[in-house]
């Protein structure tokens, strides 16, 4: 099982890039917030290995919570890997968790080739999917994590607080907190 790839960069598109790595080029499908992400030479990719009957696919991720989401996401009955790269292509993980843990149906729907009984049953394969995503060692995903455990602390419920810190722009634990706790009270 292929689960990451380093190299150059040979060609790219939206949907695919083209890695040469030790002389071999590997086709890999990408999300579009990968490919925005993306350099012009190297790169280094979390990668999913996906062997069908007719074909052995690659899927690429430059953050690991987004290949945790993807992976994640294939295991549901009725979805697909294109239909997860169409969710990662259009959230990240962290946007994501936040429409499952507030049971947003409409904003699983807007993602292309979901209709609504997909929608549903992602929303019930997936509840309580958001922790597991935060707890990915990044910087970021960290400030998210401790800033969510001092909002419990103060006595903000699990649903609010994910709901705020999903539109909270802050890198930081503290200003997390500080933006978070003003969007708190208007909820």
């Amino acid at each position: 099982m292929i689960v990451g790839l380093k190299g150059k960069i040979e060609y790219k598109e939206p949907a695919f890039v083209h890695v040469e790595v030790s002389g071999v080029v590997y086709e890999v499908f990408i999300s579009l917030q990968t490919f925005s992400a993306l350099s012009n030479n190297e790169v280094k990719l979390f990668t999913s290995h996906i062997i069908r009957e007719d074909a052995q696919l690659l899927y690429g991720f430059l953050d690991v919570s987004e290949k945790k989401l993807f992976e994640r996401l294939v295991k549901i009955n009725g979805v697909g890997p294109k239909v997860a790269m169409a969710i990662c292509s259009t959230y990240t993980p962290s946007q994501f968790a936040a429409v499952i843990n507030n049971k947003d149906i409409n904003g699983v729907k807007k993602v292309p080739g979901i209709g609504p009984k997909n929608a549903g049953r992602i929303l019930v394969e997936l509840n309580g999917f958001d922790m597991e995503l935060i707890s990915v060692a990044t910087p970021q995903n960290r400030a998210f994590s401790e800033a969510c455990e001092a909002l419990e602390s103060l006595g903000f419920k699990k649903d609010k607080i994910i709901k705020a810190l999903g539109t909270c722009k802050s890198d930081d634990t503290a200003s997390l907190v500080k933006e978070a706790l003003k969007l708190l009270q208007t909820l």
